[in-house]
């Protein structure tokens, strides 16, 4: 079971226990969140709980419950008002209220990470990016104004891939066959891994994969092609990699602006750039930050001191 659907499992156990209580027990459930059990009151509570139990059955049973993360998160922003308009009864206990309210926002969090893991596993394309194992696989292709031997030569040599795999922090070729790679990962740190080359045709192909025990399981494979009509080389890339905590890591750093795919496919324009112009276009904000980490270190301000008078 994929992780997204094991988020929406047990988001289903959620409901389904919360739907119970808030039916069979609505008096306590309103007292549980500061509100005193009125009948107006009750009647909401059943009304709630019929609602989750409702969307707990399909969360339980569906084999790829994909809308029904996304019905709860309306429920949630239901729930939400509901809340907010508690506070203003002259017999709520503001400070339940205030944990009912910080709680229901959390689980709406929960509920849109599960909608958008459920819409990653299972959405168009799902099955051809996400393999059996869990690993994903992202395929992108580009074509060069150079011969296959240039394209070739170009991503032979492993320390030129930072130059336009903009995550990638370094690759240090150790020796023709292994090289270390350090990549950048979400809030600011890095990862780092050792990798072999398995297959090396030189003007047609290179694949590599990581080592065993590698903190990020990968693999990737490089073909170079003759475009139809004499118009350079079609380089077709395919890579596969272990994401980190599952789909929850990949929507987590698709959120963050660190999608490998939309890495994969910037990285190939640039490739494509540096080899047919033997420059890159970089943005501002990349030339200023690149600027920033060259900048040499200033020694730390001296204090001023003050001059000593001197006896006359």
């Amino acid at each position: 079971m994929t992780t997204g659907t094991t988020l929406a499992r047990s988001l289903g156990v959620f409901s389904l226990g919360l739907g119970l209580w808030q039916v069979l027990k609505p008096d306590h459930f309103a007292r549980s969140i500061g509100l005193e059990p009125t009948k107006e009151r009750i009647n909401t509570s059943v009304a709630l709980g019929a609602r989750e139990l409702a969307v707990a059955a399909p969360l339980l049973a569906s084999r790829r419950p994909v809308p029904w993360p996304w019905l709860r998160v309306g429920g949630d922003i239901m729930d939400i008002g509901l809340l907010a308009r508690g506070m203003a009864a002259r017999d709520a206990r503001r400070d339940r209220l205030g944990i009912a309210m910080v709680s229901v926002v959390g689980v709406t969090a929960l509920d849109l990470l599960a909608g958008l893991a459920q819409l990653d596993e299972n959405g168009p394309g799902a099955e051809a990016r996400i393999l059996p194992t869990g690993a994903r696989r992202i395929r992108k292709a580009v074509t060069v104004q150079a011969s296959n031997q240039e394209a070739y030569d170009m991503w032979r040599d492993f320390s030129n891939l930072p130059r336009f795999m903009n995550h990638l922090e370094s690759v240090q070729v150790i020796d023709q066959r292994r090289s270390h790679w350090r990549t950048k990962a979400p809030a600011g740190k890095s990862v780092e891994w050792d990798a072999e080359i398995v297959e090396d045709r030189p003007g047609e192909l290179i694949a590599w994969r990581s080592v065993e025990g590698s903190q990020i399981g990968n693999s990737g494979v490089v073909r170079f092609v003759d475009a139809p009509g004499d118009r350079g080389t079609e380089v077709h890339v395919e890579l596969e990699y272990q994401p980190p905590m599952g789909t929850i890591g990949v929507v987590f750093a698709r959120l963050l602006g660190e999608e490998p795919e939309q890495q994969a496919a910037d990285g190939l324009r640039r490739f494509k750039q540096i080899l047919e112009t033997g420059r890159v276009p970089w943005s501002a904000a990349t030339i200023e930050d690149r600027k920033l980490s060259q900048r040499p270190a200033q020694p730390p301000e001296q204090p001023v001191r003050e001059p000593v008078a001197t006896p006359a």
